[in-house]
């Protein structure tokens, strides 16, 4: 039996017609026989999907056709099931809530840094201009239990709006260093450096691709554990394979 290819992708974008854009996905999801949820905003478009390899392609060759979209970064994972129940497109005020109608990421793109630098700067502990490196987890509670970066810091916070007053009680220790916000894929870290780029911190990046980029990239190194990911597979180790990979249901 073939693999099921799950893939994971985001992008800030101004989608004027959000309304239309979730009907065509969720048309062409419906016809290719894919599960997972897709959040279409007028921010942008956030995609967890699976199916088989070819359904998979065909869809990212349809969703490539559309400018907005083209070229959109796609983190990818398999497993033995669709660790899906159903199919979910929803249009939505945000693809990520954080209730902060200042940030408009569709505007432009915080500052990154990818997996392969940020490995060379934890190597050393400090970036290539000499300041200490602070690791910012993003996560819930819920999905930090399951693992994190060495010596990262997280919160014990239930939801992403909660992390901007857990950050803000700690700014006197991040003040002068630099500040690597992570999540699972990438759509966290980007929101949440923005806010802190209006909150005054002037050295702080997010993790382009996010656990899972920096896995794909670099593997488990500075890592502690699994990666929590929102579908029945549970969690994804650094080689990305799932805890959970049999129907169990």
């Amino acid at each position: 039996m073939q693999p099921i290819q799950n893939i994971a992708a985001y992008r800030f974008v101004s989608i004027a017609d959000s309304d239309a854009v979730a009907v065509w996905i969720k048309d062409l999801c419906v016809r290719l026989q894919l599960m997972g949820t897709v959040l279409v905003s007028p921010e942008g478009i956030n995609i967890f999907l699976a199916g088989s390899s070819e359904a998979i392609d065909a869809f990212l060759v349809e969703l490539n056709r559309d400018d907005r979209f083209a070229g959109i970064p796609v983190k990818y994972s398999q497993s033995a099931f669709v660790p899906f129940k159903r199919l979910r497109v929803k249009r939505k005020k945000e693809i990520i809530t954080y209730r902060d109608a200042s940030l408009q990421p569709e505007q432009g793109r915080a500052p990154s840094v990818t997996p392969e630098t940020l490995a060379r700067w934890l190597d050393s502990g400090k970036d290539d201009d000499g300041r200490e490196v602070v690791l910012l987890d993003t996560r819930n509670i819920d999905e930090v239990v399951h693992g994190s970066f060495s010596k990262a810091l997280v919160f014990p916070i239930n939801r992403f709006t909660d992390l901007p007053k857990a950050v803000e009680l700690l700014k006197p220790e991040l003040e002068g260093k630099t500040i690597v916000s992570f999540c699972t894929g990438g759509i966290r870290c980007e929101k949440s450096v923005l806010r802190m780029q209006n909150d005054g911190y002037q050295h702080c990046y997010q993790l382009e691709g996010g656990i899972l980029g920096y896995f794909e990239k670099v593997g488990g190194r500075h890592y502690d554990g699994r990666c929590f990911v929102f579908d029945d597979r549970i969690a994804l180790d650094p080689s990305l394979a799932p805890l959970v990979d049999d129907i169990g249901f």
